[in-house]
């Protein structure tokens, strides 16, 4: 697997570009690619064209924060999930499992209730994720018994809906005629009301999540290790882990509190992933990351398209992720069977 994991990444970035080219082109207002790139060009060179204002208007004010949150949120909660899966050392953790979703939406719609800016959003969608991470995490090894994985994931179940309890309280003391509408389309997960000033809040603190993760990527492998091997190999497992679980939590709540919860990712596409390249994290981080993203841009740009009145794309990822996700456990059972 490991030659042909330089040939996947090429291949996942070209269909990236090619379903942003897409994602730009198709809507109300059509764009050809010629007519995008030349708009392109001529901001990057800072030339004139012949185009009508309105093109501009609609590329950079309108699709392009929107395609250009797709694909950070695709790539922002696909990566995160990965490095749950990895770090637990469970392939059925992802951010929705283990509350972090439900944590991170509990502080940003306690932040929309308060009517906080958005700088105010993010830093209540980080806490309530790690909020949730920290109780799943020493819950699940207070009672873990027999079968920790079994404990882990039952643990992050009763965190999740305790936590949609409370927002479930938010929206019922939420004002009827404002505040209620905004939280539960903002619930049902959405990218039609992302601004570029969403972008430069959001991108900074994915990125800054996603580097510390990128750099320890070779060190990630010996958390599938036990403990005392880990130890002995020189880690400082205890450190690692907080390192990771803070990480990975600031990137799910940073794409959490622009678009609302949008799930599946996070637990769908670092298993395609692993099918491909295998689970050495160090090649299947940049994979799910590609992967993510274009998944993402293409629901999004279905959501849009496909019908009169747009779709959020929460409820499409859900119901492409579900036969999705059972066809990948029906291969990966295959192979296990056929592995010698």
């Amino acid at each position: 697997m490991k030659s042909r994991h330089p040939t996947l990444l090429l291949a996942t970035f070209i269909l990236l570009i090619a379903l942003t080219l897409v994602a730009f082109s198709i809507g109300r207002f059509s764009i050809s690619p010629v007519e995008l790139l030349t708009i392109l060009w001529a901001k990057l060179t800072g030339g004139t064209h012949n185009l009508p204002a309105s093109y501009d208007a609609v590329i950079f004010q309108i699709r392009g924060p929107r395609v250009l949150a797709a694909i950070l949120i695709g790539a922002a909660l696909s990566g995160a999930g990965a490095v749950y899966q990895n770090m637990f050392r469970n392939p059925l953790v992802s951010p929705d499992i283990l509350g972090v979703s439900s944590g991170a939406a509990l502080g940003a719609v306690l932040a929309i209730y308060l009517a906080l800016p958005i700088l105010a959003i993010q830093g209540f969608a980080f806490a309530g994720g790690l909020v949730a991470v920290a109780l799943v995490y020493f819950i699940g090894n207070a009672v873990r018994g027999h079968d920790p994985i079994l404990a882990l994931i039952l643990t992050g179940v009763v965190v999740g809906t305790l936590f949609g309890s409370f927002i479930a309280l938010m929206k019922t003391l939420a004002d009827p005629y404002n505040q209620l509408p905004a939280i539960t389309f903002w619930l049902l997960g959405s990218l039609s009301s992302i601004s570029p000033a969403d972008l430069w809040v959001a991108a900074p603190m994915v990125l800054l999540g996603l580097a510390p993760v990128f750099l320890l990527r070779w060190r990630m492998n010996l958390l599938s290790l036990s403990d005392d091997e880990a130890r002995a190999l020189g880690v400082n497992v205890s450190l690692l882990r907080l390192v990771i679980v803070t990480c990975a939590t600031l990137i799910t709540a940073a794409a959490v509190a622009i678009s609302g919860i949008i799930g599946w990712i996070g637990l769908l596409i670092p298993h395609a992933a692993r099918l491909l390249v295998g689970p050495q994290f160090a090649r299947l981080l940049p994979l799910s990351l590609l992967l993510g993203a274009c998944y993402l841009l293409a629901v999004d740009t279905l959501a849009r398209t496909m019908a009169a009145i747009e779709i959020p794309p929460g409820v499409l990822t859900a119901l492409i992720g579900t036969p999705l996700f059972l066809w990948l456990l029906a291969v990966t059972h295959s192979r296990a069977k056929e592995a010698p």
